[in-house]
C-alpha cells in the first residue's frame, strides 16, 4: 500500500494584497513608541564632541638682573637713606683732598722750620687719636690753676667708639694692635669711673653742707657735670 504524501499548506501571512488593500482578518499594526536611549548608552560616535581649548604657554621667568647704580640709589632713597656717591665722584674728591692736604703740610713746614711731615694715618695713630680725645674730654691737659672742664657724654661716646672699632676689627688685628686697643679701653674706662665717682662725692658733700644739722637731705646726690 502506497504511503500518502503529506499535504503542504502555504499560509499567506501578508497583510496587504497586491493592490495594496488590507486583507481580511489582518490588523493594522499600531505605531510603536520611539524609545529614547539615554545619553550614557548612546554610542560614543553619537555623543557630543568636546573641543579642548589649548592652554596658553606659561611665561618664562624673567632673568634676575643685578640692580644698577641708579636702581640701587632709588631703593636707598625709598628706604630713607641718601644715595651714595658714584666711584667717579669719590675718586675726584679723594684727589682734591690729597692735593689740599699736601699744600697744607707745605705751608706748615714753611712757617715752622724743622717741622717734619706728618706720618700717614694707620691703626695705631687712629687708636691714639681717639684715646687722646677721650682723655681731654675727661679733663686731662687742664692748665694748672684752672678748673677742669669735663664732658662725660663726649668721653663716653669716644670710649664707645673704641669699642666699636674693637668689635669690627676682630680677627683682623696684629698682636701689638690688640694690646694697644685693650690698654686704651682699660685706661679710659678707669678714668671715667674715677671722674664720675669724684663728681658724685662732691655733689653729696655740697648737699650735706646745705642741709640743716641732723636732718638728712631730701634727695640723693645729683651728678654735676
Amino acid at each position: 500500500m502506497a504511503e500518502k504524501e503529506p499535504e503542504i499548506v502555504v499560509n499567506d501571512r501578508r497583510k496587504f494584497t497586491m493592490a495594496g488593500d488590507l486583507r481580511e482578518g489582518a490588523q493594522a499594526e499600531e505605531p510603536k513608541e520611539k524609545v529614547t536611549t539615554p545619553a550614557a548608552e548612546q554610542p560614543r560616535q553619537e555623543q557630543a564632541k568636546v573641543t579642548e581649548i589649548p592652554k596658553p604657554d606659561a611665561p618664562e621667568p624673567a632673568a634676575t638682573q643685578k640692580p644698577d647704580e641708579e636702581t640701587a640709589g632709588a631703593q636707598g632713597a625709598e628706604a630713607g637713606l641718601p644715595p651714595g656717591p658714584t666711584p667717579e665722584e669719590s675718586a675726584e674728591v679723594q684727589r682734591a683732598f690729597e692735593v689740599t692736604a699736601d699744600r697744607l703740610d707745605t705751608a706748615i713746614r714753611a712757617n715752622n722750620l724743622g717741622a717734619e711731615h706728618l706720618p700717614p694715618m694707620n691703626f695705631e695713630r687712629l687708636i691714639s687719636s681717639v684715646y687722646m680725645t677721650a682723655m681731654m674730654q675727661l679733663g686731662a691737659g687742664t692748665p694748672q690753676g684752672e678748673k677742669a672742664r669735663v664732658d662725660l657724654l663726649g668721653a663716653r661716646q669716644s670710649i664707645d667708639m673704641l669699642r666699636v672699632i674693637e668689635d669690627k676689627t676682630a680677627n683682623n688685628r696684629t698682636e701689638d694692635e690688640s694690646k694697644l686697643l685693650a690698654s686704651a679701653l682699660f685706661e679710659l674706662r678707669m678714668a671715667f669711673l674715677e671722674i664720675t665717682q669724684a663728681l658724685s662725692r662732691q655733689a653729696a658733700a655740697k648737699v650735706a653742707q646745705q642741709s640743716p644739722e641732723g636732718v638728712p637731705p631730701a634727695a640723693g646726690p645729683k651728678l654735676v657735670v
